[in-house]
């Protein structure tokens, strides 16, 4: 197995069509290339494939082991991109040693853990059981884990291929809980003499709600809102929208108002709000982009609906709420203030999520959260609930991995847990004795448009996990 046949499938995986919930296509290619290869597959209710290599000569003997991604990709591209993730392939290119995808998300998340399986998978070298799992909509809410049932493959190890930086091992994650907030208003006409215009945050660096969250990176959401809360006796809402998907952080949010003072007073407030802004993130947001221009007029909310939404969405809290006292420089917990959204029937939708190592931290986030809306008179729910993944220091496969690592680069891997989601929580509630470690290539702006694979990091990460394979067969 080499790089090159890993990524001549990523290749063809870019090439199919796979957000999440509509990830047919991509089980219909895994189904084609088991029958193409001659090998034993099955898929489940919940759009779960698992692709078998059986035991060569010599080792049926063998404990099987289970390699695992997962099967969607994050769909997120930068505001006119005609790009049709329904449809087009990803485009990238090779810039600086770096795999990169300018306009969009690459779904190097997960799609190069699913080509290193079918590059194991084809590849010839005698060996065990090899299970490799594919799992569905993880990135949504992980409904292929928590479909998962007993009995769908046999091996007590797993090795998950979700992790983002090479040379370090995962062995534990945060768990996490979505807290979505509708808000109800009234429309009422035109305000008499008012102004109206559109103002808009956008060219946000955005990332991985859990392992970007500690990075000061802008939410465009909160920005927007903040603007809007230092003008609001002066202006009525009429409407907002902004971020997209749960797991990342907003990078644009726009708004149209009605503004019943000067428009040059406007002006001029959001010429110093753009501009106090560029200074305060110089170094980790230096295309921050603002822009204003007239707008038509229409009906507008209330002013009570108007203040409470702006004043909730600036109230509500986002980023990091505690780092651990356990691992330095590992977050504990944090939330993530995703998106606004306008629904037809008169309501606003704000999606928001939490994460922790710590449930009942995990919990009491997602109770802050609540009680910030409930304040402004919104309806909130909790959904989408998974647990965390405790490390076992004492693992075989871990002792293995550390062994191997060293043996093939001359040097220790580090050994972390990740405030990111990974499935291995689930896995863990649903198989308890599995044991189980995560690894992959260095990824770079995750589930946001310019997401980039290090082509080098790449190259030890095939070889790593092809001698882990060896080892753990000889084992």
């Amino acid at each position: 197995m080499n790089s090159q046949l890993v990524l001549s499938y990523f290749d063809e995986i870019t090439k199919i069509p796979r957000e999440s919930g509509h990830e047919e296509q991509i089980v219909e290619y895994l189904r084609d290339f088991a029958a193409k290869h001659s090998l034993e597959y099955k898929t489940d209710s919940a759009k779960n494939v698992l692709i078998v290599k059986p035991a060569a000569v010599g080792y049926e003997n063998c404990p099987a082991l289970v390699l695992q991604s997962h099967t969607d990709m994050v769909c997120e591209k930068n505001e006119g991109c005609s790009h049709n993730f329904a449809t087009d392939p990803i485009k990238y290119e090779i810039e600086d040693g770096w795999l990169i995808a300018k306009e969009t998300t690459l779904g190097a998340d997960c799609g190069i853990g699913m080509a290193a399986q079918l590059a194991v998978l084809s590849d010839k070298t005698p060996s065990g059981r090899v299970e490799c799992l594919f799992t569905a909509s993880e990135e949504t809410g992980m409904d292929g884990a928590f479909g998962l049932e007993s009995g769908f493959f046999e091996g007590k190890t797993l090795i998950n291929l979700d992790s983002e930086d090479e040379g370090e091992l995962f062995v534990g994650c945060a768990g996490g809980i979505d807290t979505t907030v509708v808000f109800d208003y009234e429309l009422q006409a035109p305000v008499a003499a008012a102004k109206f215009f559109s103002l808009k945050v956008f060219n946000g660096v955005g990332g991985h709600s859990g392992d970007d969250i500690n990075k000061e990176r802008a939410n465009a959401v909160q920005l927007l809102a903040r603007f809007l809360y230092s003008e609001l006796d002066r202006l009525y809402l009429v409407e907002m929208n902004g971020g997209n998907k749960r797991n990342a952080i907003a990078r644009e949010a726009s708004c149209k108002i009605a503004y019943t003072a000067e428009p040059e007073q406007l002006q001029q407030a959001w010429s110093k709000f753009a501009s106090e802004l560029a200074a305060e993130y110089a170094v980790t947001e230096p295309n921050l982009s603002f822009a204003i221009e007239e707008a038509e007029p229409s009906q507008t909310m209330t002013q009570a609906a108007t203040r409470s939404i702006v004043t909730a969405l600036y109230a509500a809290p986002h980023g990091v709420l505690k780092m651990s006292s356990d691992i330095a420089g590992l977050v504990e917990t944090s939330t993530n203030l995703a998106s606004v959204k306008m629904i037809d029937n008169q309501q606003v939708r704000v999606g928001t999520s939490q994460r922790s190592s710590v449930i009942s931290a995990r919990n009491a986030a997602a109770l802050k959260v609540e009680a910030s809306f409930l304040l402004s008179g919104a309806k909130v729910s909790h959904e989408g609930e998974y647990p965390g993944w405790k490390p076992n220091m004492n693992s075989k496969i871990l002792a293995l991995c550390t062994e191997v690592y060293k043996s093939c680069f001359g040097q220790e891997a580090a050994v972390k847990a990740i405030h990111a989601g990974l499935e291995c929580g689930l896995f863990l509630e649903k198989f308890p004795d599995l044991d189980m470690i995560s690894f992959g290539p260095t990824l770079r702006g995750v589930h946001a448009p310019g997401e980039k694979l290090d082509l080098k990091s790449l190259d030890k990460f095939v070889k790593f996990l092809d001698e882990v394979i060896k080892a753990y067969f000889v084992a």
